[in-house]
C-alpha cells in the first residue's frame, strides 16, 4: 500500500466539527485513502453517489431523514458526491443539525459543477485536493534512487495508482481512463451530444503542451466555437484532467497579458490521448513531456505542503519566455526546464531588469528532485 501524503493531514481534522471534502479526478485513490483511514472503524456509513438508489435517498431530504439514514454511525462517507443533485445544500444539513458526526464527501469535480450553488459549506469544511501519486510519495515508498531509476517510466505512463501498482498493463489501464471515464461527469451534466469533439479538444491540448494555446485555433481544429472551447476547458479543469497557467505581467508594456498554457495533471493521460508511448530517448516531444511532468509535480508539491504561491509563465511580444514563475511572499522565482542537463540556458535580462531580485534556476533531469521534494 502506497502511503498518501493526505492521510495524516486528514487524520488530524477528524471530528473537529467540520466536514471534510476530498476532491480529485476519478481513480486517483480517494476511496482507497479513506478505506485506509477507517479500516478499523465499525461505525462508518459508506454511500456511493454513482448509485441510483443513493441518489434517490437524498431527494427531498431533511435533517430528520438524514438522522435516520446515519443511525448510530459516527462517520458518514459519500463517495462521488457530485452525482447527487444539490449535494452542497444537502451536505450543509449534517454539520448544522447533527452533532458528533464526521461527514466526508469525495468528488471528481468541484461541487458547483453539479449543483449550481455557491459554496454552501463555507466555514463548515476542510477541503483537500488529491492528485495522482506524486514523485515524493513514491520516494517515501521505496527511496529516491529507485524512483529516479523509474523516471523514464513515469514520464511515459504517469502516476495513476493502477498504473503504478500494475506494471505491464499500463496501456490497457490508460485506454480505459481516456475512453471518457475521467470526464464522464462532463458528458452527463452538460449533455454533450458529440463527445468526439471533446476528445479532439483533449488531443489538440495534448499536442500543444508547453505552448501557448489559442481558443480560436483549438476551435478550428475541433469544429467548435470559441465560447464552447473555453467552456469545455473550464469543465476539464474542474474534473482535474488539465490545469492552466496564465502569464505573469506587471511592469513591461510588451509583456503578454492574456495568453495561457495548458498542462495535464498526469503524463500518462496526455500520452494516451496522442497514442504515443515511445521511450524518452526516441521522442521529438521530450521537452514538452519533461515540462508537463515537472510542472504537474510542482503543483502537487505546493498543494500538499500548503505553500501559498501563484504560478505563471512569462512571455513578451518579442517571444522572450520563461517556462515557470512562482510568486510567493513577495519574492519571484523563475525556472527553465531542460531535459538535457548540458543544454545552454541564460536568464532573460529583460525579466531581471524589470524584476530585480528575482531568483533563476534551470531544472533538469539530474537536479529536479530538489524542486519537487
Amino acid at each position: 500500500m502506497i502511503k498518501r501524503i493526505l492521510e495524516e493531514q486528514i487524520k488530524t481534522k477528524l471530528h473537529d466539527g467540520k466536514a471534510i471534502i476530498l476532491l480529485g479526478a476519478r481513480q486517483v485513490g480517494k476511496t482507497t485513502l479513506l478505506k485506509t483511514l477507517f479500516k478499523n472503524s465499525g461505525d462508518t456509513l459508506w454511500l456511493n453517489g454513482d448509485e441510483p438508489d443513493v441518489q434517490a435517498l437524498f431527494e427531498n431530504t431533511t435533517s430528520s431523514r438524514l438522522k435516520s439514514i446515519i443511525g448510530n454511525n459516527r462517520n458518514i462517507i459519500i463517495d462521488e458526491a457530485q452525482r447527487i443533485s444539490d449535494i452542497g445544500l444537502k451536505l450543509k444539513l449534517i454539520p448544522d443539525n447533527i452533532k458528533d458526526i464526521q461527514l466526508i464527501a469525495t468528488g471528481s469535480s468541484a461541487f458547483e459543477l453539479a449543483n449550481k450553488v455557491n459554496e454552501p459549506l463555507t466555514g463548515r469544511k476542510w477541503e483537500y485536493k488529491m492528485f495522482p501519486i506524486s514523485f515524493g510519495e513514491m520516494v517515501t515508498q521505496h527511496g529516491l534512487l529507485e524512483e529516479k531509476r523509474l523516471l523514464p517510466q513515469r514520464l511515459i505512463y504517469g502516476y495513476y495508482p493502477d498504473i503504478v501498482n500494475h506494471p505491464g498493463t499500463e496501456k490497457e489501464i490508460l485506454k480505459q481512463l481516456t475512453d471518457s471515464y475521467l470526464y464522464k461527469d462532463i458528458l452527463m451534466w452538460e449533455n454533450i451530444q458529440k463527445p468526439d469533439r471533446l476528445l479532439k479538444l483533449l488531443q489538440a491540448l495534448a499536442f500543444q503542451v508547453g505552448s501557448q494555446v489559442s481558443y480560436n485555433e483549438l476551435g478550428q481544429i475541433c469544429g467548435l466555437d470559441n465560447k464552447t472551447v473555453e467552456k469545455y476547458i473550464n469543465l476539464l479543469e474542474q474534473v482535474f484532467v488539465i490545469f492552466r497557467l496564465s502569464t505573469f505581467n506587471r511592469n513591461l508594456r510588451n509583456e503578454l497579458k492574456s495568453s495561457r498554457k495548458i498542462y495535464f495533471y498526469d503524463n500518462g493521460i496526455r500520452n494516451a490521448l496522442i497514442a504515443n508511448f515511445s521511450q524518452p530517448e526516441l521522442r521529438t516531444d521530450i521537452g514538452a513531456l519533461w515540462e508537463n511532468f515537472i510542472i504537474s509535480e510542482r503543483i502537487k508539491f505546493i498543494n500538499y505542503k500548503g505553500i501559498w504561491a501563484n504560478s505563471y509563465y512569462w512571455r513578451t511580444k518579442d517571444q522572450v519566455e520563461i517556462d515557470y514563475i512562482e510568486d510567493s511572499d513577495g519574492k519571484l522565482k523563475a525556472y527553465e526546464f531542460k531535459w538535457n542537463p548540458n543544454a545552454k540556458t541564460s536568464f532573460s535580462k529583460t525579466f531581471s531588469n524589470a524584476y530585480p531580485g528575482s531568483e533563476f534556476k534551470v531544472i533538469h533531469k539530474e537536479n529536479f528532485e530538489e524542486f519537487i521534494l
